[in-house]
């Protein structure tokens, strides 16, 4: 068992490789998810009876499949997302774990110290809102983040308020309050330096996340 673990092994580490090489993404997660497939596999077909060979093969087909068909689904929906806010400022990108994350800076989202969805915002909200309709398996994780302006009594709760305040919006345009979670950080996660104008406003920000809810 362990030789063709180590095999399977062995691998994976050689898919995952290759998928640097003249691939989508779309195409590099499925054939790390077809790797890591055959990998789990592998281990359960030996446990289970020494067909660690058959495991494999069922097991790559799992990780290409089910890797595949999340991420086509994703990248529709990142498309449609980039398309509807080009030129505003909004960043739309695909994490390393597979989530559609929108980084919405706050001359877009909010004014300075509100939680009120500002009007130029609203549009933003209302595609994706149309986008989340169309793809209900997936799930949305909101986060609020403000600058250091200001102590944590004040910014920990703005940020859960701006967070809370992007989600209430989207379920007035008729997405399913149970698809969402909301976080506020603070300031606690800055991704500029506090030190200037410009710093504080990347600062003061929500990032949206949105992942393909597991099947049964």
């Amino acid at each position: 068992m362990k030789k063709i673990i180590l095999g399977a092994t062995a691998a994976v580490m050689l898919v995952a490789g290759c998928a640097d090489m003249n691939m989508s993404d779309t195409q590099r997660r499925t054939a790390i998810g077809a790797g890591a497939g055959a990998l789990g596999g592998a281990a359960i077909g030996a446990v289970a009876g020494g067909r660690a060979g058959t495991g494999a093969v069922i097991g790559a087909g799992v990780g290409a499949l089910g890797t595949y068909i999340w991420s086509q689904r994703m990248e529709r929906q990142k498309q449609e997302m980039e398309a509807a806010t080009r030129g505003t400022g909004i960043g739309v990108t695909q994490t390393a774990d597979n989530q559609l994350k929108l980084d919405i800076p706050s001359d877009i989202s909010f004014d300075t110290g509100r939680a009120n969805v500002k009007s130029n915002f609203a549009p933003i909200l209302d595609q994706f809102a149309s986008g989340l309709q169309n793809n209900p398996g997936a799930t949305v994780r909101i986060v609020g983040h403000t600058d250091s302006t200001g102590s944590d009594a004040i910014n920990n709760p703005l940020s859960v308020d701006r967070a809370a305040s992007t989600r209430d919006y989207l379920v007035m345009r008729g997405v399913d309050s149970r698809r969402f979670t909301i976080e506020g950080m603070g300031s606690r996660q800055p991704i500029a330096s506090n030190d200037s104008g410009d710093g504080r406003a990347r600062n003061r920000r929500v990032e949206i996340y949105v992942g393909e809810a597991p099947r049964g």
